[in-house]
């Protein structure tokens, strides 16, 4: 969240740093919000002029958009989900949002983690959320999620070898 909290005292003294992370648990609270308003319009549908502006990290570990979108927004990317979408899907469990969007006529669905949204906004009520996001935490979290990834595919792999030598003929061996 960039700082949309008061840090000065009430008599305007700059106020002291917390040991408590107020920060993050305001951040993880917004979060929340805009996941309920998301999963509630995944169930009833907009109502009446409310209308979502989402921005994300195009290049956060996870998401995943068409390459032509990657391109033209390599960083961040701003949808808007009002009149055209669809099957729009919250999973808080995995940490993921999804959402089927038309751009330049072409359908897409967007995969994006949670944590990769730094914004959410519903113009009609003037709510605007902002979110930090901490790309070392979750590279490092999505470098696991890859090595993880690759160990189970080594595994796989190796459990659907099938051995040769026994359909090789016994002959004598060449000189």
């Amino acid at each position: 969240m960039a700082d949309d909290h008061d840090t000065t005292g009430g008599d305007g003294t700059f106020a002291p740093d917390s040991l408590l992370p107020y920060d993050q648990w305001l951040d993880e609270a917004h979060r929340s919000i805009m996941l309920s308003a998301l999963e509630y319009v995944s169930h009833e549908g907009l109502a009446g002029k409310h209308h979502f502006y989402l921005t994300f990290l195009t290049d956060f570990p996870g998401v995943d958009i068409p390459s032509r979108l990657r391109a033209q927004y390599p960083h961040e990317m701003t949808i808007v989900l009002q009149h055209q979408f669809w099957d729009l899907k919250v999973d808080r469990v995995a940490g993921i949002v999804s959402v089927g969007l038309s751009f330049g006529g072409v359908g897409s669905i967007l995969v994006i983690p949670t944590r990769a949204i730094t914004g959410f906004a519903d113009p009609s009520i003037h709510l605007n959320l902002h979110f930090e996001v901490d790309l070392e935490e979750d590279s490092v979290a999505g470098a696991e999620d890859d090595q993880a990834d690759a160990d189970d595919a080594a595994g796989d792999a190796s459990s659907q070898v099938v051995s040769l030598d026994a359909f090789r003929r016994k002959g004598p061996s060449p000189a």
